[in-house]
């Protein structure tokens, strides 16, 4: 149910600098998907009346995503003023006249922030009497960041920043999160009040909290239940730090839910991913994208897939696969390469060293040795040899090449599309195909076998090979002599 009196305000307008990247820093991936977009799934999740994200670098592509995860979200673009600040009155200046409820502000780089805390936030403001509310966290190492400041009676008096802040509260483990849930009224006002008049030259949007405290009005501090809910990402380090607790978080999830997995701290599943109960997952396993695993089957060990459709009882061993479909009882590996649009039906093989892209291979099919196939169907119960290639790309075009059912290829083939192999046909190891075989034919390639005797004598004398066969030729020609 839309929670009327409340609106959510994102700031997502900093540079993030301290990724060093071309790509925003929201837009960084976090288990499959962008940082801003778990904060954007918390802001739907909440379901207020209004949610206004502030943007300014890298608009854009900011504003598409955003655009696409929060629909009726209202996008704000930040001026030349610097400052949480700033971003915060020009949002709250985006609000419709009539509003008169809360203002819940949140970072677009925290996004392992849940709803469930931010819930708590609300109850606890709206239970008391404070014009503010804030989250905070104790940290063993709060070096950087603003201190909360409590008086005796355990309220928050005021928040120090770390640079500011005196020895004895350099020693306070209470560190403002930057989370706020403000009444609208109140904030209205004491945002008219800000000015840049600090080193940093921006309008913050701490200094709310000291001018409210000023006026004489309760501000309060609610401590998460973990510090890691409110942890922001400004560099690549700390992204791999989120990005561990949030997977840990993942995997848990999963094993309750009655999946197997043997090494959780080499295993990543992305958030998009859905895993059947009785699905086995070995060590150094990565399921990535909308990857959908069905019962009883088995991935890994070192098993990449992304956007894969997995199918029940399956078994999947060190393989890469993309945007490929593995029907159920199939078996793929080791050492498999199935590139987009690779379609195992059930009960097929796709073996050790087999690359395959844009393919189906019919139920009970197999492929199961050191071949390429591609842009290829093979029907129903068919063999494919080993070092089997289909040279689908005539430099132009790419070919389809088609192999029926109840076909045995032998070693070594090499297909050159467009070609068709019949039904029940079979093929000659060594054979390139180069015209259709008719169901039930046997395709070969004629040409006689010549030995040149004497070859090796005559063109690699002094060889080891030479040596070989001079001494097989003397062992040969004993038993005449003996017998002479």
């Amino acid at each position: 149910m839309t929670d009327s009196h409340l609106a959510i305000v994102i700031l997502a307008a900093g540079q993030g600098t301290r990724m060093k990247s071309t790509t925003p820093k929201l837009l960084h991936t976090l288990a499959g998907i962008p940082i801003v977009s778990h904060v954007l799934a918390t802001a739907r999740e909440m379901d207020a009346a209004y949610t206004v994200a502030v943007v300014r670098h890298e608009r854009d592509q900011l504003a598409e995503v955003i655009d696409e995860q929060l629909p009726g979200g209202m996008i704000v673009d930040q001026d030349e003023i610097p400052g949480t600040g700033r971003a915060v009155e020009q949002a709250v200046a985006a609000l419709p006249a009539d509003f008169t409820g809360e203002v819940l502000v949140v970072n677009g780089d925290v996004p392992l922030l849940d709803a469930a805390t931010l819930t708590a936030l609300i109850e606890s403001h709206r239970a008391g009497a404070s014009s503010a509310t804030l989250l905070s966290a104790f940290l063993d190492d709060a070096t950087g960041y603003g201190r909360i400041v409590r008086d005796a009676d355990g309220r928050l008096e005021r928040i120090v920043e770390h640079r500011d802040a005196s020895e004895s509260e350099l020693a306070i483990a209470e560190i403002n999160a930057g989370v706020y849930l403000f009444g609208l009224s109140e904030l209205r006002d004491t945002l008219a009040s800000l000015n840049t008049q600090n080193s940093q030259g921006e309008k913050y949007l701490t200094d709310v909290v000291g001018l409210l405290r000023e006026a004489g009005s309760e501000v309060a501090a609610v401590p998460v239940s973990e510090p890691w809910l409110v942890e922001g990402i400004n560099d690549r380090a700390q992204l791999s730090v989120a990005a561990a607790k949030l997977n840990a978080l993942i995997v848990r999830g999963w094993q309750l839910a009655g999946v197997t997995v043997h090494d959780p701290a080499t295993t990543w599943i992305d958030l998009k991913a859905t895993i059947a109960n009785d699905v086995e997952i070995l060590p150094g396993t990565q399921i990535r994208g909308a990857t959908v695993i069905a019962t009883g089957a088995t991935i890994g060990p070192d098993t990449t897939l992304v956007d894969c459709e997995i199918g029940e009882g399956a078994e999947v061993k060190r393989t890469d696969a993309t945007l490929s479909v593995i029907g159920s009882g199939a078996s793929v590996g080791p050492f498999a390469y199935l590139r987009p649009n690779t379609i195992l039906e059930a009960g097929g093989k796709i073996g050790t060293f087999v690359e395959t892209k844009n393919s189906t291979i019919g139920a009970g099919s197999k492929v199961p040795h050191l071949s390429y196939i591609g842009d290829t169907t093979v029907g129903v119960a068919s063999n494919v040899g080993a070092g089997t290639i289909t040279a689908n790309y005539d430099g132009v075009n790419k070919n389809k090449t088609i192999v029926g059912s109840h076909v045995r290829t032998g070693s070594h083939n090499v297909f050159v599309a467009p070609v068709r192999i019949g039904d029940g046909a079979y093929t000659g190891a060594g054979t390139v195909v180069r015209k259709d075989v008719p169901a039930g034919a046997l395709a070969i390639n004629v040409a006689p076998q010549r030995n040149l005797e004497g070859w090796v004598a005559t063109n690699r004398p002094g060889t080891a090979a030479a040596t070989a066969a001079e001494d097989h030729a003397s062992e040969q020609r004993a038993p005449e002599q003996s017998g002479d």
